[in-house]
């Protein structure tokens, strides 16, 4: 499925869970606290806006926050909560679609980079972050570490979580880097409610090879957005990469 398809008006609908998940006070302020930290003063850009979790707060904080969106009914709602004035979004792929700028930051959070399914693609969204930066900008990401460690020889599919109502359930095609998450949603009846997600995983090496191909240099690498020691056994990361001045 394209991406356009799987954030449809029922995933739209779903994808707010004010205060908990990660809209949790304790998942969300870190993470609009560090942004506006590394935006320095200046106009961020989110690729991916989704629902404005992360660009409504931020824009509250008084950073003027721009978007890219490739969904309309994500759009919609994003529009419940601001107007165009208030956050811009131009709906478009964010490997490819332009906002007038330029911007002394660039982010994506929440694993969004894998939703680009090619190598080529990912490049490109590195490109595309340089293209709106200003010299000295940055670009942040925020993503999730390969838990292949865990996946034993001839074995296909993790249970990644599994908690009352929900299992969450990767199976990985090692050849192409891909995975597909599937979210089981159920109650106590026969039936459940089943949401699937493709990405592409990148390793953080890979990660900073793209971006020295665009231009950019790595700046830090933390396990989280309060800036924890990234170690071998962190199960994600916060990547800040800056293009030279």
């Amino acid at each position: 499925m394209r991406q356009d398809e799987i954030w449809d008006a029922e995933a739209a609908q779903n994808y707010d869970t004010p205060g908990t998940g990660m809209f949790a006070p304790e998942v969300l302020e870190p993470t609009v606290d560090r942004l506006a930290e590394l935006a320095d003063g200046g106009r961020a850009l989110e690729f991916a806006v989704g629902t404005g979790r992360v660009a409504v707060p931020l824009a509250r904080r008084g950073v003027p926050v721009s978007g890219i969106e490739l969904s309309q009914p994500m759009l919609d709602r994003l529009r419940e909560k601001v107007d165009e004035a208030t956050i811009p979004v131009v709906v478009g792929d964010m490997a490819t679609a332009s906002v007038p700028g330029p911007f002394q930051l660039v982010y994506l959070v929440f694993n969004t980079i894998s939703n680009l399914l090619t190598q080529a693609e990912q490049v490109a969204c590195f490109r595309n972050a340089a293209r709106h930066l200003a010299p000295g900008g940055r670009f942040v990401i925020e993503l999730w570490v390969p838990e292949l460690r865990k996946l034993p020889p001839g074995q296909q599919a993790i249970v990644c979580q599994s908690e009352a109502g929900y299992i969450l359930l990767d199976t990985y095609d090692v050849l192409r880097q891909h995975v597909v998450s599937h979210h089981f949603r159920f109650a106590e009846g026969r039936e459940a409610r089943l949401f699937r997600s493709p990405h592409r995983y990148v390793w953080p090496a890979e990660l900073d090879l793209m971006g020295r191909l665009a231009g950019f240099e790595l700046e830090s690498r933390h396990a989280d957005w309060q800036e924890a020691e990234f170690t071998a056994e962190s199960r994600s990361h916060v990547s800040v990469y800056r293009l030279p001045r």
